[in-house]
């Protein structure tokens, strides 16, 4: 047996592994096998090229067994094993230039060390530290020379290293739990673990001889090779949902950046999808080695109804491998995943429309968000949103392209109108002028409309407009009988006198067909649904006045007139016209008095069955 002297960075940089650098101590076993992982692959391809590999038929595994009763733990592979100057430069010293410079930062930034240097030496071994006192490493290597041997540290002071009589190639790492480290000796503990970050390894994970990682990689596949059944179970072991999903997209990218995706779109959302902020997204993977259960970073905001994996060794991981940094790499991967989704939505929305109106209904009002926040992407979302219109059944959606292509040979605008529902909508009087030329207007029901329409000033060179503006261009009706305009202008300087205050301005319609009165906003003025959501915001936002519009030559307005010829203090007036302009915010869902509004509904038709 011979001992050897830990040197001083040594010691320093086990001290930090085990007190600074991992945040979870359960990281130990994946690390470990992972370091078998690797292990096995080199032997399963010294195979191809040395039949004289020492136990050429050895199982090419990992075997894991824990003790509860003793808290004992060890992990074995059959892989590539080490020599004794292995063992010495592998786990006996960090020889690396970047080491005294790993300290110094580590030292000065005072937290645990965030710096690019997992490829420069690992340090993934000795996180076993953190949850044991003494380990122990029997290994033998490939060579048919090679000869077995047993390492030992405790992992402070000094190692020690004797040869042994070790049949199988490969690696066994043994120790007994510390006390603070007990949890992990316990079978479910350990199938926890598996099942969280090795549960796609290349190969079999055993404890106490039971097969754990039963999940196949399947992104590692080709995509011709994916079968549904497969599909739909691997789904439900990422999301923990329990149904199958809407759809899947299997990527494999090569080229500025590498890597592997399978990502899925699932049939339901859950009902606060707009709150939830916590919901699991993507999966991030190195070699199948889990490194982030919910990898914020891949997708934006607006996407993260999407579930899956990626996996890629492109990303610079810190030295403990457990939070990716902030690097290009990882925005370029989040580019082309958002477009290769974005993409896959439209060929749905183009190709099977009944699948993408689930998808729609489900995840429509997130995707929405993505108009204000991912301009780099903004078009291609304007192409996926979906409305419903005036010149189609219930139910039934449009898209903008749609509109565009069905537009009148001389209509310049795309035109909508917003409500809480389709019914609300169909009997608004702003609708009655499109209705009668059958011009489609576009129904805004969702309450992120609001926000998001009116930010997309045009499609096609066309300008996206509400119907509820005041300034929107009309044609105005070629009528059989003009009413005559000093009369008119009387009569709208009555309903300003009359209303006082209560409205920004009042103006001769083009837009009524068969009601008399209307309520627009005014060119700067918000709309009406834009404006309940503002109040619902913030109670002490002001409510706009808004402009009503007056159609003269309904049978009511003309009434009204002949009324005023005959006499101008008539109350009769005053009275009709208040109410007129209650009745138009009544429609629009903002009467605030109905009782005031019944009452004088009462005194009129008393006046008028008196007569």
């Amino acid at each position: 047996m011979e001992t050897f002297e830990f040197k001083a960075e040594m010691k320093q940089l086990l001290n930090i592994i085990v007190h600074s650098l991992y945040n979870h101590p359960e990281v130990f076993l994946r690390e470990l096998i992972s370091n078998s992982s690797d292990a096995l692959n080199k032997a399963r391809f010294r195979k191809l090229t040395d039949k004289d590999i020492v136990d050429p038929d050895a199982d090419l595994e990992i075997r894991i067994e824990v003790d509860p009763k003793k808290d004992k733990f060890s992990i074995e592979d059959f892989g590539i094993g080490m020599t004794k100057e292995e063992l010495i430069n592998n786990i006996g010293t960090i020889a690396s230039s970047g080491t005294l410079e790993f300290l110094r930062r580590v030292k000065e930034q005072k937290a645990a060390f965030e710096g690019n240097l997992i490829g420069q030496f690992g340090v993934g071994f000795y996180s076993v530290f953190m949850v044991a006192d003494e380990v122990s490493v029997e290994t033998r290597g490939a060579d048919s020379s090679s000869k077995g041997y047993l390492w030992k540290s405790g992992g402070e002071g000094n190692f020690t290293i004797e040869e042994i009589d070790r049949k199988h190639r490969g690696t066994k790492i043994s120790f007994k739990f510390k006390e603070s480290a007990k949890e992990f000796s316990q079978d479910y503990r350990i199938k926890e673990i598996i099942n969280k970050y090795s549960n796609f390894a290349d190969f079999p994970i055993l404890l106490n001889g039971e097969k754990v990682n039963k999940v196949t990689a399947l992104w590692h596949k080709k995509t011709d090779e994916l079968k549904s059944q497969d599909l739909d179970e691997f789904y439900k072991f990422v999301s923990n949902d329990f149904e199958g999903p809407l759809g899947h997209l299997h990527m494999s990218i090569e080229g500025v950046v590498n890597f592997k995706a399978l990502v899925f779109i699932p049939k339901t959302a859950p009902s606060d999808l707009m709150r939830l902020h916590n919901e699991k997204s993507l999966h991030l993977y190195t070699n199948k080695i889990l490194i982030q259960n919910d990898c914020k970073e891949l997708l934006p905001e607006y996407l993260r109804f999407v579930k899956g994996v990626v996996d890629t060794t492109d990303l610079p991981l810190n030295i403990s491998r457990e939070v990716t940094q902030s690097s290009p790499e990882m925005l370029k991967i989040k580019s082309v995943i958002t477009s290769k989704i974005l993409s896959f939505l439209e060929s749905w929305a183009m190709s099977d429309k009944e699948k993408y109106a689930v998808f729609y209904k489900n995840f429509g009002p997130l995707l929405k968000v993505g108009i204000n926040s991912d301009f780099e992407n903004k078009d291609k979302i304007i192409e996926l949103l979906r409305f419903e219109s005036s010149l189609r059944p219930k139910g039934e959606l449009v898209s903008f392209k749609e509109y565009v292509q069905r537009m009148l040979s001389d209509q310049k605008e795309i035109y909508y109108l917003s409500g809480e529902n389709r019914e609300i909508l169909e009997r608004n009087p702003n609708l009655e002028y499109f209705n009668k030329h059958k011009i489609e207007v576009l129904f805004l029901t969702e309450p992120m409309d609001v926000f998001v329409v009116p930010s997309i000033p045009e499609y096609d060179k066309k300008h996206i407009v509400s119907i509820q503006k005041s300034d929107i261009d009309l044609k105005a009706e070629e009528r059989i009988e003009k009413p005559d305009d000093n009369l008119t202008k009387s009569l709208i300087s009555l309903f300003k006198a009359a209303l006082g205050g209560k409205v920004e301005d009042v103006l001769v319609s083009k837009r009524l067909v068969d009601s008399p009165v209307t309520l627009v906003s005014g060119k700067s003025g918000l709309e009406p649904q834009m404006e309940r959501m503002m109040r619902m915001m913030d109670k002490d936002f002001q409510k706009q006045k808004r402009i009503l519009e007056v159609n003269i030559t309904h049978p009511l307005i003309r009434n009204l007139s002949r009324i005023y010829l005959a006499d101008t203090t008539n109350p009769i007036l005053n009275k009709c016209i208040n109410q007129l302009y209650e009745g138009a915010l009544f429609i629009d869902g903002e009467l605030n008095a109905p009782g005031d509004f019944i009452k004088r509904m009462t005194e009129i038709m008393q006046e008028a069955t008196e007569k």
